[in-house]
């Protein structure tokens, strides 16, 4: 079992059901945050980073939640 927010929750179920699709932060924040929201696209990178500690069996070589490189995040099954 995993303790996730609800925004983790939303972040990872997203991720899941697009698998191998890569998201920059602000794609992120328009598909998984309000459609309203305004704020910081590193947001997006903290939340990231507390998923990866709860999901990944060593956060610093993540298997899952994969960093692109210059273009954002994506989630390898």
């Amino acid at each position: 079992d995993v303790d996730l927010t609800a925004r983790e929750f939303d972040l990872l179920r997203f991720f899941v059901t697009h698998p191998m699709e890569v998201y920059s932060r602000e794609q992120l924040l328009e598909r998984v945050w309000d459609a309203d929201w305004y704020g910081d696209p590193s947001t997006v990178t903290v939340h990231i980073r507390r998923l990866r500690t709860k999901v990944e069996r060593d956060p610093d070589n993540p298997e899952h939640i994969r960093t692109v490189w210059g273009m954002g995040y994506k989630w390898q099954p």
